[in-house]
């Protein structure tokens, strides 16, 4: 048996796609008598709190003063690694553990490394923990680079959840020991079901409201579509530090009537929203590999993208990936599909086939083997 330390300072209800990443294996790992797993993580709010996810799978909680579940501040991020550092220790402490698993590079691979003479540790990039395009975290990425490296360094594996995320590493850190273990999808709870259409082409987004998303776009390319008088509506879903300010952009555009900002909503609610669109679109600058594109496929639904890392994998002939990231250009993709009914209905059969070569049982399995392949070379 393999007693793993798993370490992610986002896990439902707090996070995004890494929390939901990490979510899923555990669903997955329940239950195996081969394994044996502790996942530290944070809280909403101040304090301990240990819970048995599954006979074999125990989380413990490390709280922190949280604004908002979908967002982390950087006062948070501190509060958590100082109040976790601690109680991280004792776990190794009071346990054997054979190996460790980092969800994010940093913060979670920091505790690694500070434990890195006691055992061995691996690390799930996720795509905001890689120095690259977010202009959020400039400054951070340029301060935060020695530390880092560190952390990758002394890392036995460190693992891309896409290629293009592995190759942004890779430029970063060339010399470090990279694979790529794909997102899954739930296909059975992410399945088409699109209702009769009214004749509005109904587009929809989904994840954090922030400037990697590159959101305006999206506001400008409905404003030009409606101009041109296609009775086109968007729905977005998510939560963010940038909600306010779309808020507005959204009003003053006069857009109220036909985008939706939905907030953060329950998966099943997703899926209502998924099966009611046309079409899936995001102006998006960077992604690991975005779940919500993977879920939209899931039920069907062709990709309107900005060319990105993270989409090779999913786009090939189900979607349209504009090369221009401008709102002019993502307006026209939409155009395409609306003016050609049998490439929209052949790409939303394509994107349901693809999205089930996708699933988190591959991903755990090959997680698992990597454990085994560390252990046995330690």
């Amino acid at each position: 048996m393999i007693k793993l330390l798993m370490i992610n300072y986002e896990f439902p209800p707090i996070g995004g796609g890494g929390a939901n990443a990490n979510l899923q294996l555990l669903k997955q790992f329940a239950g195996n008598p081969e394994l044996q797993i502790d996942l530290l993580t944070s809280a909403p709010e101040p304090g301990v709190f240990t819970e048995e996810f599954a006979p074999n799978v125990k989380v413990t909680r490390v709280g922190v003063h949280k604004k908002s579940l979908q967002c982390w501040r950087k006062i948070e991020v501190i509060e958590w690694l100082m109040k976790a550092d601690k109680v991280c220790r004792q776990m190794v402490r009071s346990n054997d553990y054979d190996l460790a698993h980092a969800f994010f590079a940093f913060p979670s691979g920091w505790l690694c490394y500070r434990n890195r003479g006691k055992l061995p540790y691996l690390v799930s990039l996720r795509g905001s923990d890689v120095p690259g395009l977010n202009p959020r975290f400039k400054l951070d990425y340029k301060l935060l680079a020695p530390l880092f490296r560190r952390i990758w360094k002394n890392s036995k594996l460190l693992v891309a959840c896409s290629n293009g995320l592995k190759e942004r590493a890779k430029n970063f850190m060339p010399e470090a020991d990279y694979t790529v273990i794909c997102n899954g999808v739930d296909t059975d709870l992410f399945k088409p079901g699109r209702n009769c259409s009214d004749g509005t082409f109904n587009l929809i987004t989904v994840g954090r409201l922030s400037a990697t998303k590159r959101l305006d776009l999206l506001v400008e390319a409905v404003g030009i579509l409606r101009d041109k008088k296609h009775d086109v509506r968007l729905s977005v879903v998510g939560t963010g530090q940038l909600e306010n300010e779309l808020r507005e952009d959204v009003a003053e555009k006069g857009l109220e009537h036909a985008i939706e900002l939905s907030g953060h909503l329950k998966p099943k609610e997703v899926c209502r929203l998924y099966r009611k669109s046309d079409a899936y679109i995001s102006g998006t600058m960077s992604e690991g590999m975005s779940n919500s594109m993977l879920e939209a496929m899931a039920c069907g639904l062709p990709l309107i993208s900005t060319d990105c890392e993270g989409l090779e994998e999913l786009l090939d002939g189900n979607g349209i990936a504009v090369a221009d990231a401008n709102p002019g250009a993502l307006a026209d993709a939409v155009e395409r599909l609306i003016a050609q009914p049998e490439m929209l209905k052949s790409m939303s059969e394509i994107s349901r086939e693809r999205a089930l070569r996708f699933s988190w049982q591959d991903s755990a399995a090959q997680y698992m083997s990597l454990y085994n392949e560390i252990l046995a070379k330690s």
